[in-house]
């Protein structure tokens, strides 16, 4: 299994997932070409991906998928809302999902579950990656009991560190955004994220992906010092911590 967040915030969101026989996207934000060329950059020809998993409809995690998938006949798989809500989709091979339904991609099994954004039908996934456990979460405004629960006992985490609170108090940005941001259906702080962290530490996590990073009101130390907080006080793992890179792909993580 390999992981790598190809791109990661405001900007576009892409994590590439892959098993011994089967490559696909979570998320397509980029352009087609640029997506193309970030898997060019981490060994992959994006006409081997099996297919493109959209889970909401924002521009940020859907811009390059109608392209991508036209270009490569790749099959897009999303709810019928979000797919009804995607902006200029085009003609594609669409198959539906649904949250809480499983299905297969090649040998990669998929489950959609609904978190709190400001989106038609926003979901989380967590995909069954060669027995590994893979949970992705980015785009919550708050952690409820039930993406609590879909997140357990996952070997590998993609989670959102959107903010630091304080920065994003101080930020220049129009009251209504702040609080959209830190509202339940905004974004994760990295006070919120490394808290959920805690409640999902178990002896089998290898790996946390600090997600979804604001170019504007966060950093990697910031977010990374707060994981870290949480890592400290206990002794069951040691994850390793990997960033969501702006402009670059993350590195990748294999298991």
């Amino acid at each position: 299994m390999r992981i790598c967040q190809l791109a990661s915030g405001s900007k576009g969101n892409a994590i590439y997932i892959e098993s011994d026989t089967t490559r696909v996207l979570i998320d397509a934000g980029l352009s087609a070409r640029e997506l193309t060329r970030r898997l060019e950059g981490i060994g992959v020809a994006a006409h081997d991906l099996d297919a493109i998993i959209v889970g909401h409809e924002h521009r940020d995690h859907c811009l390059g998928a109608g392209p991508l998938c036209r270009r490569y006949a790749l099959p897009l798989y999303c709810l019928p809302q979000t797919f009804a809500a995607l902006p200029s989709i085009g003609e594609v091979d669409y198959c539906t999902l649904g949250a809480g339904e499983r299905l297969n991609v090649g040998d990669v099994a998929v489950e959609a579950f609904p978190v709190t954004h400001d989106a038609v039908a926003p979901v989380g996934f967590v995909l069954n990656v060669g027995g590994v456990r893979v949970g992705i979460a980015t785009d919550l405004g708050v952690v409820t009991r039930l993406v609590l629960e879909r997140l357990q006992r996952c070997q590998v985490l993609v989670l959102e560190t959107n903010h630091d609170e304080q920065m994003l108090h101080d930020d220049p940005y129009p009251w209504h955004l702040k609080q959209r941001v830190r509202g339940t259906h905004g974004h994760l702080s990295n006070h919120q994220a490394a808290e959920l962290v805690q409640e999902l530490l178990w002896p089998e996590l290898k790996a946390v992906f600090m997600a979804h990073m604001s170019e504007t009101n966060n950093t990697e130390k910031l977010a990374r010092e707060s994981m870290q907080c949480v890592l400290n006080a206990q002794a069951c793992c040691t994850p390793r911590l990997i960033a969501g890179q702006v402009g670059v792909a993350s590195e990748s993580f294999s298991c």
